[in-house]
């Protein structure tokens, strides 16, 4: 069961600054099965997060986060003005969950063109060929290649 996660995330409706200002975030939105079950069925509290900046300029990795609380049905699928919301979900038969991620740190960004460039990386899920997923398993191998990464300078 995995430990450690990458949470992609458009910057302008969820960045690393704005789960840096908040201290904790919930993960709204996500409307894919399989991203559902990841949080409904292996996420728990402590686990480690790659906070991923998706559709924009430069994707990467931006910072680190943690899992903070058990999933809850996410409330955005209630909100007929929300773009999230799903008229099939009810009260008592939510479809869709949120889980809360709290900030640890902002790192450099470590850009999609660099992953893809590190041999050590290439089994990731976010490198495979027509990977969608916002949520994505990392291995313990990967989450120490991707920290070494972080830590060396640009490249």
């Amino acid at each position: 069961m995995p430990r450690h996660w990458l949470m992609k995330s458009e910057p302008d409706e969820a960045s690393i600054e704005d789960l840096c200002a908040a201290g904790v975030l919930p993960w709204t939105g996500v409307r894919n099965f399989q991203a559902r079950n990841f949080m409904r069925d292996d996420m728990h509290p402590g686990d480690d997060v790659l906070f991923y900046h998706s559709s924009c300029a430069e994707p990467g990795i931006a910072g680190l986060a943690r899992i903070d609380a058990l999933p809850v049905p996410d409330e955005t699928q209630f909100d007929p003005a929300s773009r999230y919301h799903e008229p099939r979900a009810t009260r008592d038969r939510p479809l869709w969950l949120q889980i809360d991620v709290r900030f640890v740190r902002r790192t450099r960004l470590l850009p999609l063109a660099e992953m893809r460039r590190r041999p050590e990386l290439a089994t990731m899920r976010v490198l495979a060929r027509g990977n969608r997923l916002s949520i994505t398993p990392v291995t313990d191998d990967e989450w120490l290649a991707v920290l070494a990464a972080l830590a060396e300078a640009p490249g």
